[in-house]
């Protein structure tokens, strides 16, 4: 037997380790897209007449067998799409042997766990290789020089990887390449002056780096011309494109130079892009009108032009782009009406006209008569449409009345009238529109003044290395949450929060979290840095919220760990407990009283508090949030029945969230409550212990105060209380068990605590504590703990 094809079928299982002594006279072996598993039989290297080794797609783990090299007919070698490796810089020590395999003409391990750097003897690989993939590994360090010697070469993939430095300069002497992918690294400095010398070159995609230049549109690009896919986005550059770019890259089909800072106009040249299907120059400065040039890109499925200056009307022209799937003109300074023949586009699957300034009325056909498939928000000079986006009606025009006489009784009777109102009204606006502004700029400090990060879909991808389960740190009633470095904003480490869009419920989540915390500061609440409501890579609806990172977790990892050696390293104790819980009811206190309008939490729980790295809390996680009127906020207020279902969390949510009751900061009060006693039983209120009428309010009721050590988390147990165990566990109140006075002054704090608890989670929401009381009991105890 010659040839072993096995490719893409379902197969799964190990290759046997004896295949190499059992079929030595193979040529081709190929398994690739199945669900093979395990390591590559070392035996292997054995059929040392086999050309193509394809194991692409498939599960096997581990190393490549060192001597590899032994197969020196090989000339198709592909493991791309395994675990292989393991990120160490032993790696790819098997590259040495492959080079002296002089018939080799495709190395692909592309989509492994790969590490270290490139090793420089990859450059001596045979000068036949034609293609040669390492992207989506783990790989660091700078790209040696020497590649440039492959004059064969038409595929160089070193994509999603951790790369740095410059791109090497005899990269100008390719001859014959056609792919060049070097996008999701950290690569910077200016793009090589002479790239282009590569005539070839039709897929060029540089995205995702640190890359910086003025004018390399013009000065770099031009002489690519025989480019059909461009991706330059996400980098630092700058510059105009001009219009001559256009009319010598007829060819193009997709052009991405999105968040950049490119300017000037777009030229009436984009129109000789007759090819054109993607076309994205969103998040950069570019401005003057929108060229009604674009009609021509027949071919058009997707267009972004977000971000940008462009002003004018949008044009009706575009309404020829018959194939058209996406337009996003959002966040530009676009005036007139809506085009109605946009809803003639039978195509269009999503329209984002958002913040601008456009009038009149919406149209209701086509895509206009899907309130999910449309975005207008922002544009205040709107009026119509189909009831579901809520926008006002527009205003009836009367006909018109050709009769002098009566124009000129009604004129010189009203007039006089309308000249003095409309003195009276500009007066009135005059006036407050000045205290408007000082509340606005109020707010303005109040906030803090900072502008929100901007961040796409394509850079939160990158930062959490493609939302990788290795950055994955918890996850949520709508989400999941990863963390991620955002190499455009200096390293910042960060957490986002993904959306889980199809699931219910969680755009209302992300909308309530969002409109919640870009209206408020306050040091124990976790600050939002951006949000992203895009497309991702697949075309479907993408959102996430981006936080400050949180060191050190949620406070329920620190109060439930997950094994013995993570309870060992992650204990907090009495002091510590004590600050987290004042600074949870200092943030819940600033919220319900101090806040412009009063915010509800709706879904307090360890879980929802996380720690930085001094262990200071922060409450996060406002995705059920509520904002009340003042007016309607009382301490004993019980509610009112209400259709909104508040999810919540069983164990922590009000009792009278459960008949269907509306939120009131006396449900945060009651969640706070349950929180601080867990805190210091270590119990969580769903505890299996907890039967019929024993929750853990009962629990903690009828311990106190003579039991207290009974029900305190065993964590938390003095030394000299764990040696008397058997002692005040028949009886804590006998004074005879001869605890000293500072373990007494302890158990007092405790007492304090529980009761504060206590007073939080009555069952009735009129006899609850509110939060400033709380905050100010605790800030007492805390003060008496400290003078123990």
């Amino acid at each position: 037997m010659t040839n072993f094809l096995l490719g893409g079928n379902f197969f799964h299982g190990s290759i046997p380790t004896y295949i190499g002594l059992t079929f030595k006279t193979l040529q081709t072996l190929s398994l690739g897209k199945n669900n093979f598993f395990g390591r590559i039989p070392v035996s292997i290297t054995n059929i040392s007449g086999l050309n193509a080794l394809d194991l692409s797609d498939n599960k096997f783990e581990g190393q490549v067998p060192i001597n590899i090299g032994d197969l020196s007919n090989l000339q198709f070698f592909n493991l791309g799409g395994n675990i292989l490796g393991s990120n160490s810089t032993r790696d790819l020590i098997f590259i040495s042997s492959l080079t002296n395999n002089s018939n080799l003409r495709t190395f692909a391990i592309d989509g492994n766990n790969f590490g270290g750097t490139i090793p420089k003897v990859l450059t001596n690989l045979s000068y036949q290789l034609t293609g040669l993939g390492m992207g989506a590994n783990q790989l660091a360090g700078t790209i040696p020089e020497g590649f440039g010697n492959f004059f064969n070469l038409y595929a160089f993939d070193m994509s999603s990887n951790y790369l740095s430095g410059e791109i090497p300069s005899d990269f100008s002497k390719f001859k014959n390449l056609q792919f060049l992918g070097l996008n999701q690294n950290r690569l910077s400095g200016e793009i090589l002056y002479n790239l282009c010398n590569v005539t070839t070159l039709f897929h060029l995609d540089l995205s995702s780096n640190l890359f910086e230049g003025h004018n390399i549109v013009g000065n770099i690009l031009m002489n690519c011309q025989n480019l059909q896919e461009l991706d330059i986005s996400q980098n630092k550059l700058s510059g105009v494109i001009p219009p001559l770019f256009f009319e010598m890259h007829a060819s193009l089909v997709y052009i991405n130079m999105g968040n950049n800072t490119f300017n000037g106009s777009l030229p009436l040249e984009v129109g000789k892009l007759i090819h054109l299907v993607v076309f994205n120059i969103s998040y950069n400065m570019f401005s003057g009108e929108i060229p009604p040039s674009l009609a021509d890109c027949l071919d058009l499925e997707h267009l972004r032009m977000e971000a940008n200056f462009f002003h004018g009307m949008i044009p009706s022209k575009l309404a020829s782009l018959t194939g058209i799937q996406e337009i996003d003109l959002s966040s530009n300074s676009l005036t007139g009406q809506i085009p109605r023949d946009l809803g003639k586009l039978q195509s269009l699957k999503y329209l984002n006209l958002s913040y601008n300034d456009l009038v009149g009325e919406i149209p209701t056909s086509g895509i206009f008569a899907n309130a999910s498939q449309v975005t207008l928000i922002g544009n205040h000079k709107l009026c119509g449409g189909i009831p579901e986006l809520a926008l006002p009606t527009c205003p009836m025009i009367k006909p018109k009345n050709n009769k002098k006489s009566k124009v000129i009784v009604v004129l010189s009777t009203v007039l006089p009238v309308m000249v003095l109102a409309i003195g009276t009204i500009f007066l009135y606006y005059a006036v407050h529109q000045r205290r408007d502004r000082r509340k606005k700029d109020s707010s303005t400090m109040h906030t803090g003044g900072e502008k929100l990060l901007r961040v796409s879909y394509f850079e939160l991808k990158h930062a959490t290395a493609e939302f990788s389960a290795d950055n994955l740190v918890g996850s949520g009633s709508f989400g999941v949450v990863y963390k991620g470095r955002l190499d455009q904003h200096a390293n910042r480490v960060v957490a986002v929060k993904v959306l889980d869009v199809q699931r219910n419920g969680a755009s209302k989540s992300f909308k309530a979290e969002c409109r919640v915390l870009r209206n408020i500061r306050h040091r124990n609440l976790v600050s939002i840095l951006t949000y992203c409501s895009s497309i991702d890579s697949n075309g479907h609806e993408f959102k996430a919220v981006v936080y400050e990172f949180m060191e050190n977790g949620s406070l329920d990892m620190w109060l439930h760990p997950e094994s013995a050696e993570r309870m060992k390293s992650r204990n907090l104790n009495f002091h510590q407990r004590l600050s987290i819980a004042l600074e949870v009811a200092s943030a819940l206190d600033y919220l319900h009283n101090h806040s412009e309008v009063a915010i509800v939490h709706c879904d307090l729980k360890p879980s929802n508090i996380l720690l930085d790295k001094d262990l200071v809390a922060h409450v996060g996680d406002f995705g059920l949030a509520r904002l009340l009127p003042r007016n309607t906020i009382s301490s004993s207020q019980e509610g009112t029945s209400s259709s909104v279902v508040l999810k919540g969390t069983i164990g922590y949510a009000a009792p009278e969230y459960g008949l269907g009751l509306e939120a009131s900061t006396q449900g945060d009060v009651y969640s706070y409550g349950m929180l601080l006693l867990e805190m210091f039983t270590g119990r969580r209120p769903t505890d299996a212990a907890f039967v019929d009428d024993l929750d853990l309010h009962n629990c903690v009721k009828m311990a106190l105060p003579e039991q207290v050590w009974k029900i305190v988390d065993p964590s938390l147990l003095p030394e000299e209380v764990e040696q008397n165990r058997q002692i005040y566990q028949v009886d804590a109140g006998d004074e005879d068990i001869g605890l000293s006075g500072d373990i007494n002054k302890v158990q007092k704090c405790l007492v304090s605590i529980f009761q504060v608890g206590l007073g939080c989670s009555q069952k009735s929401s009129k006899d609850r504590m509110d939060m400033k009381q709380v905050a100010r009991e605790l800030h007492l105890i805390r003060d008496a703990f400290q003078r123990c």
